[in-house]
């Protein structure tokens, strides 16, 4: 989905061109990365969503005939409970919220809503404005994203859209939003097609860490079907941050190092 951004001409610089869009640049802090732990992953699994509850990982998962909603054992890799979605719909990005699971699809624009602990479909919600790329929660609204700049607040009880928040580093949109998941105030989100992942305010859009993982793909096994890196998950419990990508083999338990 592409967007038509204007450009502004200010005397006065960035200063008041970002002022004139109504958000205010930040300092970007810069991240490296350390593997704390290897954990095996489905490499038949086009991760679109992950997030981690009751002790175990769910990921949603894509592709035409491919789709899924899976448990999955964090040391085994092995699938506990899983639904196979139809073949017509393409599986985005998940988040849980108040014991239900809420699974966007790409071009059909249907969120489907589950039973957290059956996996029984509830219900189903159809959006007709945006496509549907990733999904996280705040526990109260959830925040999804287009492959754009934008993220959309929604209201769970009725997916109506809440208010929108555009994603800026240093005044400047970031394109691509992709997997998101909620850490510590703050929403990290995967750059569909990089190996960054940015981490921004979700109250201004602002940027304020990027994570650079370049180089953790020489940890997974490449084959024809290996894809981008995308999924992040995280265990509010321990704190422990857990990274992957589409048909990777591994699954990574990391932390961050500030450079």
């Amino acid at each position: 989905m592409k967007i038509a951004i204007t450009t502004l001409l200010c005397a006065a610089g960035l200063a008041a061109c970002v002022a004139a869009c109504g958000n205010k640049p930040v300092s970007t802090a810069i991240y490296g990365y350390t593997i704390v732990d290897t954990h095996p992953h489905d490499p038949e699994a086009y991760t679109q969503g992950l997030f981690w509850h009751e002790g175990a990982l769910v990921e949603s998962t894509g592709e035409y005939g491919y789709s899924t909603l899976r448990r999955v054992d964090l040391a085994t890799g092995e699938v506990t409970r899983r639904i196979d979605l139809s073949g017509d719909v393409f599986a985005e990005g998940a988040a849980l919220i108040d014991g239900k699971i809420y699974q966007l699809t790409w071009y059909e624009q249907r969120c489907f809503v589950y039973d957290a602990t059956t996996f029984d479909l509830l219900r189903e919600f159809d959006y007709r404005e945006t496509e549907g790329w990733g999904l996280t929660t705040d526990g109260e609204n959830l925040y999804m994203s287009d492959g754009t700049a934008n993220i959309y607040v929604r209201d769970p009880a009725t997916f109506e859209v809440v208010r929108t928040v555009v994603v800026r580093r240093d005044g400047r949109p970031v394109q691509f939003l992709n997997e998101m998941e909620w850490i510590d105030g703050k929403i990290w989100a995967n750059v569909y097609g990089s190996m960054e992942v940015v981490i921004f305010d979700p109250a201004t859009g602002n940027v304020e860490g990027v994570v650079d993982f370049a180089g953790i793909e020489r940890m997974i096994d490449i084959t024809p079907m290996t894809d981008v890196m995308n999924g992040i998950a995280h265990d509010p419990a321990t704190g422990r941050v857990f990274v992957t990508g589409k048909n990777w083999n591994r699954l990574f338990e990391i932390e961050i190092i500030k450079r």
